[in-house]
């Protein structure tokens, strides 16, 4: 029923930094500047091979700006949204009223590039709290235009998602919507030993959506996010050469992998670099 993570939101106070920012984190620059007059946001767009992340501002009036500023002011710049991708937005709803959800009406959007005046269209569903379990979220169909693509992308930068956190008091509950109402791949359930919780990991679109059991919480909360570049060493030389501190390289939890947390720069995002070894 779902296609994909579309794209992933962070909230941010001053786009120009922000924007300076990702770009030295992920190696790129970014494809989109644009503005959502409707809205009142104004964004700046990365985008990789399975997904696209968004820096998302406030810039006048209208219901984008007011989300914004409530973000900023209730919990500070952050990873705030977390948007799924679908082909068939009438279908989708459709199904959600006949299992007896209470849908907004779909709605239309339009961005606009300050660069090259490019027009990009689309349509959401905005969902119900039952849905989001605390989360901004909702559902998009891209009707008109696309994001640039980037050709060629250096071994030290980030190409693609690895995968998104997602912080839950209750799993079961989580697998009722995402599974059975989303319709998303349920690939794992296990318990980690390791952090002595529960994990489950949905697959989409070439990248992970992981849970983790936290009872402390009284909703579902976007965590982190963790990036795949293909070679870390060069990758953590170039950011210690452009001033952003990271971590030491280290072994991943999971097999064959290497690891680095970016520790600077991040406007509020746990940041984990990700390169998977070949066997």
């Amino acid at each position: 029923m779902l296609d994909s993570i579309d794209h992933l939101i962070i909230a941010v106070e001053d786009l120009d930094l922000a924007e300076s920012n990702y770009q030295k984190i992920l190696g790129t620059k970014p494809v989109w500047r644009g503005v959502h007059e409707e809205y009142g946001t104004a964004n700046s767009i990365f985008n990789f091979d399975n997904t696209y992340l968004e820096l998302l501002s406030a810039n006048g009036k209208g219901i984008g700006s007011d989300l914004v500023n409530h973000i900023l002011k209730e919990e500070g710049e952050g990873l705030s949204g977390i948007v799924f991708g679908s082909n068939n937005l009438s279908k989708l709803q459709a199904r959600l009223k006949a299992n007896g959800f209470v849908v907004d009406d779909i709605t239309s959007g339009t961005g606009i590039n300050l660069q090259d005046q490019a027009i990009r269209k689309w349509k959401n569903i905005f969902l119900p709290p039952e849905l989001t379990r605390g989360l901004f979220s909702f559902f998009i169909q891209h009707t008109e235009g696309s994001l640039p693509k980037i050709e060629t992308i250096s071994p030290d930068c980030v190409n693609k998602l690895d995968h998104a956190v997602i912080n839950s008091p209750d799993i079961d509950d989580f697998i009722k919507i995402y599974k059975h109402v989303f319709g998303l791949r349920l690939a794992l359930d296990i318990f980690n030993d390791h952090w002595k919780k529960r994990m489950l990991f949905f697959r989409l679109n070439k990248t992970t959506l992981e849970v983790i059991e936290d009872n402390d919480l009284l909703q579902d909360h976007l965590w982190g996010l963790a990036w795949e570049v293909k070679d870390i060493e060069a990758y953590h030389k170039r950011l210690q050469s452009e001033g952003v501190d990271v971590s030491p390289i280290r072994k991943g939890l999971k097999e064959n992998t290497l690891v680095s947390t970016v520790e600077s720069n991040t406007h509020n995002v746990p940041t984990l670099i990700i390169q998977h070894l070949t066997k």
